[in-house]
């Protein structure tokens, strides 16, 4: 099926969470005294983001029948996100995570227990088949059997004609070895998705500093033509495979308010104006500009914002 023909724009597959992110700003977790609730999980950001920019946006995730999976589904439905593949799990909570209000990455705890469940059958074929962008994240590969799955539908995806996303989010906390996720990440970068990474990320997936023309040979070693490497208030970098590196400044804010989602926000302009075939230039400055709209921002983009008119 020809891209142009599937009618849904992207398929976000992974965790829906409910954060809690601290009230006060510019501490850690144990200095935190008090905190708002917000939707959150990456996947589930850019299927909002999505949305609300004006493209069918399809969230397969799973929840747990309670009072917090109510709420999800209430605040997805708000903005259009098509929640039909989202699973409820009798036994299983929601999951929920506390995260520090920060200008850097934020520190967070994480308690997990419904969103790892996506089987199988919450992804069909026919799903694939009218999908132009399957887009997961490196969290939701973490934990099985959310991670098989995934696994799994990503390379019936590419075969059936998806362009394949991933947010390459590591963190040490989530998964049992730095060697399982070394292995996931290859299995999913053997076909060729784009590729978003920070600093920070590389930082702890690498344990070391790395090099950018390193990190991008990485890459482009197991099987990924574009990767795309966030450097916070530095900018972004973009590398194709073969090609000259791209590399963009950040939109100036004037004052950060909260840091977390931007990098989802970022990456939802990146794949916002790629669905729409603009040019790998244009598609850095929409997410440049998303990132900095949410960086102003507590929890995610604003509602009273009209985000469409701001990037076109």
């Amino acid at each position: 099926m020809e891209k142009n023909s599937r009618h849904i724009d992207i398929l976000c597959v992974g965790e829906v969470l409910v954060d809690f992110i601290g009230h006060q700003k510019g501490v850690l977790i144990d200095e935190t005294r008090d905190y708002h609730r917000y939707l959150g999980g990456s996947p589930t950001n850019v299927a909002m983001n999505m949305a609300r920019l004006g493209l069918n946006s399809v969230l397969v995730a799973t929840i747990g029948k309670d009072g917090f999976g109510e709420y999800i589904l209430k605040r997805l439905s708000e903005v259009g996100v098509d929640t039909n593949y989202i699973q409820k799990r009798d036994k299983e909570t929601t999951s929920v995570i506390f995260v520090s209000r920060s200008e850097g990455t934020p520190d967070f705890i994480p308690f997990r227990e419904a969103d790892k469940y996506i089987l199988e059958r919450q992804i069909s074929k026919k799903l694939l088949l009218n999908t132009k962008v399957f887009h997961t994240t490196c969290f939701a590969l973490s934990k099985k059997p959310a991670q098989t799955t995934i696994i799994n539908k990503a390379k019936e995806a590419s075969a059936l004609g998806c362009t394949l996303s991933i947010d390459v989010n590591y963190s040490e906390k989530l998964w049992s070895s730095r060697e399982e996720a070394l292995q996931v990440i290859k299995n999913y970068c053997g076909f060729n998705p784009l590729v978003k990474v920070s600093e920070d990320d590389m930082f702890r997936f690498f344990e070391k500093e790395m090099k950018h023309e390193d990190i991008f040979n990485f890459f482009h070693e197991i099987g990924v033509d574009v990767v795309c490497l966030t450097l916070g208030s530095q900018g972004v970098k973009l590398s194709q495979k073969n090609m000259k590196t791209i590399n963009l400044p950040a939109v100036k804010v004037e004052q950060v308010i909260d840091s977390t989602g931007a990098g989802d926000a970022f990456w939802s302009g990146f794949l916002f104006a790629y669905v729409k075939e603009k040019s790998i230039e244009k598609c850095l400055e929409v997410a440049l500009q998303l990132a900095a709209l949410k960086l102003q921002n507590v929890g995610r983009l604003p509602d009273n914002i009209n985000i469409l008119s701001k990037l076109l």
